[in-house]
C-alpha cells in the first residue's frame, strides 16, 4: 500500500459502510477467516462529499465524459442509490450492460456460491463452468455458430474477432460504418469513428469507414426522399474497392449503432452487405455487445434480417454488468484459425467466476422469457415516447427495437436543426428529477437519448422515466 504524501501511511475506507480497511494505525488484531492472525478493522465516519470529490479531482483519470455529480453507495433492481439518500431511476441499466437489473439475487447467489469454491484459474485450464457456458450459448444460436472464446470486454472480444479474421483470410483490411463504436483497444479503435480517434496517431492500416444508413437524416435518398440505402452501399463499396489494395479481411459493424445514435440499418441493408462481404471474400463480423441477448426483443438483432454472421461477438449483457465477454464462430473458421496458429491469451480468458455468471444469465433469461418481456415494454415504451412527441415539438425521431430506444432532439422538425445544449439541458434536469439518462451527441446529428432500462423493469417504473423525461424536455424546452 502506498504512503501518503506526508509520510503517512492511509487506509482506505468503504464509503458505503465507513469502514477502514487498511492495516495501519487505528486497527486492533484480529483473526481472519483463514485463521490467521491479522489486523482487523475499526469503524469510522465516511468521508464528506466535498472530501470525496477533492479525493476524486486530485487523484482521477478523466477517461471520457464528465462525471455524473452523484457518489452512489449502492444499486438494486432499476434504481442507483446516492450518498444523500436520492433514489435514482437508472435508464442505461449501468453501462447498458446491467439487462438483470442490478444485484440480481440469481446473479448475487451465485457470485457469493462461485467465489467461494472457484474464481480464478491459469487461463490454459478450463472448468465446468466455462465448456458449460460455451455449449449453452451455441445452443442459443443458428450453425453453424459452434465454437466459443469467453474474454471480458467488449473491445477485447472484438480484437480477437479481428485477429482471427485477419489471420483466417490472410488479409488485414476491415470496414466499419462511420459513426462506430468497437472499443478502445488498437484493433478496435481502429474500427471505431463516433469518437477517440484525433490526437493519438496513426490507426492500424487498411480501416475503411463506409456510411451509415440513417432514415432519419438520409444521403441518398429516393425521389420522394426516403433513404436509397441500396444506392448508398454500392456508392460505400465503390469506395472501399477503389482504396483497397486487395487484402479486403472483414466487415465488423453493430445490427443497431448504439453510440452511433441509435440507428437501425433498414431490412434487407445486412443481407445486402453479406453479399458484398461474400463477393470479395471477406467475413462478415457483428457485434452485439448490446443488442444480444434478448435486449431488442429477439436473442439476437441479426435475427430479422435472416443472416448469420461468420463471428459474432457478444459482452455487456452477457455478464449482465460483470466483466464477460465471447466470440463465437464456426467451427470451420476454429480450425483454420488454429491450424494458423491463432493467439489471443489473456489473463482472464475462460474464468470460471464470471462464466458461472454468465450461465446463470442464460437461466433468468430463459426462465422469464425476456425476450418477449422486452418486445412488450419496448412497445409500452415506444408508446410513451410517442405521447411525449405529441407534447413537446423538440422531439424529431424515435427509433430502435425493444429495450433499446433512441430519441433525437431537434430544435427544428422541418429542418432536423439540431442542439447540443438542449440535450445537456434535458440530461441535467433528469437527473435533478431523479432519472439518469444518456445523451449521444455526435456532430450533424441532435442529441439522442439512448434508452436501455434493465429487461426486468415495469411498466410503473417506466411510467415514471417517462413522466420525468415529458416534465425535463418542457422544463428545457422553456428556457431555450
Amino acid at each position: 500500500m502506498a504512503a501518503s504524501r506526508t509520510g503517512t501511511p492511509t487506509s482506505p475506507t468503504d464509503t458505503s459502510t465507513g469502514t477502514s480497511t487498511g492495516a495501519f494505525s487505528g486497527t486492533t488484531a484480529g483473526t481472519t477467516p483463514g485463521g490467521i492472525t491479522g489486523p482487523a478493522t475499526v469503524t469510522s465516519a465516511p468521508p464528506s462529499a466535498e472530501s470525496f470529490w477533492a479525493d476524486a479531482e486530485r487523484h482521477l483519470v478523466r477517461y471520457g465524459p464528465e462525471f455524473t455529480p452523484e457518489i452512489i453507495e449502492r444499486a438494486a433492481g432499476s434504481f442507483v442509490y446516492a450518498a444523500d439518500g436520492r433514489k435514482i431511476l437508472d435508464f442505461t441499466s449501468g453501462q447498458m450492460s446491467a439487462i438483470l437489473g442490478h444485484s440480481h439475487p440469481a446473479i448475487v447467489a451465485t457470485v457469493r456460491r462461485q467465489i467461494a469454491n472457484l474464481d480464478h484459474l491459469y487461463s490454459g485450464m478450463l472448468s465446468r463452468p466455462v465448456v458449460d457456458l460455451a455449449r449453452r450459448l451455441s445452443d442459443t444460436l443458428p450453425t453453424p455458430l459452434d465454437k466459443v472464446l469467453l474474454l471480458t470486454t467488449g473491445a477485447e472480444s472484438n480484437e480477437a474477432a479481428i485477429r482471427m479474421a485477419k489471420l483466417v483470410t490472410g488479409r488485414h483490411e476491415i470496414v466499419s460504418f462511420a459513426r462506430s463504436w468497437h472499443g478502445m483497444t488498437q484493433a478496435a479503435a481502429s474500427a471505431t469513428y463516433s469518437a477517440g480517434r484525433k490526437g493519438y496517431g496513426p490507426a492500424a492500416p487498411g480501416n475503411f469507414a463506409i456510411p451509415v444508413p440513417n432514415a432519419y437524416r438520409p444521403d441518398f435518398t429516393t425521389p420522394d426522399g426516403a433513404l436509397d440505402w441500396r444506392r448508398q452501399l454500392d456508392f460505400a463499396f465503390d469506395l472501399i474497392d477503389a482504396q483497397s489494395t486487395g487484402s479486403l479481411a472483414a466487415c465488423l459493424v453493430e445490427p443497431i449503432l448504439s453510440s452511433g445514435g441509435v440507428i437501425e440499418p433498414p431490412p434487407g441493408y445486412f443481407a445486402a452487405l453479406r453479399d458484398k462481404c461474400r463477393e470479395r471474400g471477406m467475413l462478415l463480423i457483428l457485434d452485439e455487445a448490446q443488442t444480444g441477448l434478448c435486449r431488442t426483443g429477439t436473442w439476437y438483432a441479426f435475427e430479422r434480417d435472416g443472416i448469420v454472421p461468420d463471428i459474432l461477438t457478444l459482452s455487456k449483457t452477457l455478464g449482465a454488468g460483470l466483466p464477460l465477454a465471447a466470440v463465437v464462430t464456426s467451427a470451420a473458421i476454429e480450425q483454420e484459425a488454429y491450424d494458423r496458429g491463432f493467439l489471443f491469451f489473456t489473463t482472464h480468458a475462460a474464468d470460471p467466476l464470471v462464466a458461472a455468471v454468465g450461465n446463470t444469465v442464460l437461466d433468468v433469461l430463459i426462465a422469464d422469457q425476456l425476450d418477449e418481456r422486452a418486445r412488450a415494454l419496448g412497445a409500452f415504451l415506444r408508446d410513451g415516447l410517442a405521447e411525449i412527441a405529441e407534447h413537446h415539438t423538440v422531439v424529431g425521431d424515435i427509433r430502435g427495437r425493444g429495450l433499446l430506444t433512441g430519441l433525437e432532439l431537434v430544435v427544428d422538425r422541418d429542418t432536423k436543426q439540431s442542439s447540443d445544449e438542449l440535450g445537456a439541458r434535458v440530461t441535467r434536469r433528469c437527473l435533478e428529477l431523479g432519472l439518469h439518462m444518456n445523451i449521444v451527441q455526435l456532430p450533424g446529428m441532435g442529441g439522442v437519448f439512448r434508452i436501455a432500462p434493465p429487461l426486468t423493469a415495469t411498466e410503473d417504473e417506466l411510467s415514471l422515466g417517462l413522466a420525468i423525461l415529458d416534465q425535463a424536455i418542457g422544463d428545457a424546452s422553456a428556457t431555450l
